[in-house]
């Protein structure tokens, strides 16, 4: 896992590499099991969303960025992991409404999270709906942050465990309902 500035041409089936210059190691991805199996889990999700020749630039910069943080900094991988999945599914076109409920549009109250609906719904209407899970005000503020905040101040943030435990919930069931089904 390294980043780099690459010369490559096209051959008569294939790209042939000419040069390569290293930009970023991420040295520390090598050191730690657990850095490393986050970084190969990130990888495999940018691998399985991107197309060749397919413009992808900020989907690099979240990558980067998110392998940059793993490497240099001492979060929680759960957190790290939750947070990369919020903010590509955005990116891909599924962000989740996250101002209003889904259901009433009522701005106040919203204490669920709907896969269904696709975002945030309010005490009563995710009540009754049976693809809500409830959450916590720090896990909604979270949420809304991971998805609005740019790629550069993504993980400045820190919470609780419990609060992790939510999120982590929720981005790996959003994350599944809309990439890989």
């Amino acid at each position: 896992m390294c980043f780099g500035e690459y010369m490559i041409y096209k051959g008569s089936n294939l790209y042939n590499m000419s040069s390569c210059e290293t930009i970023e190691l991420f040295y520390n991805i090598r050191t730690d099991l657990d850095k490393l199996n986050i970084a190969s889990e990130i990888t495999k999700i940018i691998n399985d969303v991107t197309n060749e020749n397919q413009n992808s630039y900020k989907i690099l910069r979240l990558y980067l960025n998110t392998l940059y943080i793993i490497s240099e900094k001492e979060k929680n991988l759960k957190l790290v992991l939750a947070t990369f999945k919020l903010k590509l599914i955005s990116i891909l076109g599924f962000m989740p409404e996250i101002k209003k409920c889904t259901e009433c549009k009522s701005e106040e109250n919203l204490r669920y999270f709907s896969l269904k609906s696709n975002g945030f719904k309010c005490e009563t209407c995710g009540a009754v709906d049976k693809s809500s899970i409830k959450m916590q005000n720090g896990t909604k503020d979270a949420i809304r942050y991971t998805i609005l905040s740019p790629i550069e101040k993504l993980y400045s943030f820190n919470i609780p465990e419990e609060i992790i435990r939510e999120l982590d919930l929720i981005s790996k069931l959003y994350f599944n309902e809309k990439i890989e089904n």
